[in-house]
């Protein structure tokens, strides 16, 4: 993170350094998904608790594309979606609806990623889901909450049935809507968002051609297990997320304004 980090643009806002940390890494992530073509117009969201302010998290701005995220015009709002400071910009019922409510209840959901990539909605609009047809299907073989769809989240009452489904897990794919991941950290998070999309895009492009080869259940198992011998030191997603940064950087470095 600090090394991603390095030299940023000062902090205009005046808030505390863990606070303006915590939105040039949440920005810088807007930008990435923007360069990786995650965004859905002004649609979607990002969120991450901001470390010792207990019930605030930071969410985009309601009305601006991912490329135009910025660290200091991200909106900083409490569980009640109330916002804490002057910002211009509203905020979309749909996106602290849902996350507000992990935010809430899960104290591992440090991060919440949530949305509507085109693999993403197609393999979550299947019978079946996801199914262990690719290297990166295996890596969530088993570790996938399923919610139904009831029409655009803006009703605290439908919060009860998604922590139901989601259960002990921190993947889900919304049937009929998309992706939602939820990380220890802001890094983690987007590994796991990365690798399921890396897995939708691929059953998509598999399931296409003809009858796939599935794994079985003792060759993921196997999988799981090792999957920690191929990861960088630094902690789940850590270095991946650096690299992403670095090209956002040679894009576009308003970001950490």
């Amino acid at each position: 993170m600090a090394t991603a980090l390095q030299q940023d643009a000062g902090n205009p806002l005046g808030v505390s350094d863990a606070e303006w940390e915590a939105r040039q890494q949440l920005a810088a992530c807007y930008r990435v998904f923007d360069m990786l073509s995650w965004s859905e117009m002004i649609y979607n969201h990002i969120t991450v608790k901001l470390p010792g302010d207990e019930g605030a998290f930071l969410i985009n701005p309601f009305g601006l594309h991912f490329s135009e995220v910025k660290a200091s015009n991200l909106v900083k709002i409490d569980i009640l979606g109330n916002k804490l400071g002057d910002s211009p910009y509203p905020v979309n019922r749909a996106g602290f609806v849902q996350h507000a409510l992990f935010h809430r209840h899960l104290p591992d959901a440090h991060c919440i990623m949530h949305t509507h990539t085109t693999a993403g909605m197609a393999v979550s609009s299947v019978e079946g889901g996801l199914r262990p047809v690719n290297f990166y299907a295996c890596n969530f073989a088993g570790q996938i909450a399923y919610h139904d769809f009831e029409g655009v989240t803006v009703r605290d009452e439908e919060g009860e049935r998604l922590l139901a489904n989601l259960g002990d897990k921190r993947v889900m794919l919304l049937r009929n809507h998309g992706i939602l991941v939820m990380g220890r950290t802001l890094p983690e998070a987007f590994i796991k968002h990365w690798s399921l999309q890396r897995a939708c895009e691929i059953q998509v492009a598999t399931l296409s051609m003809g009858e796939p080869l599935m794994v079985s259940d003792d060759v993921v198992a196997v999988h799981q297990r090792d999957l920690h011998m191929a990861q960088v030191p630094g902690g789940p997603g850590a270095a991946d997320f650096a690299a992403m940064v670095r090209l956002v950087d040679r894009i576009d470095r308003s970001w950490r304004e």
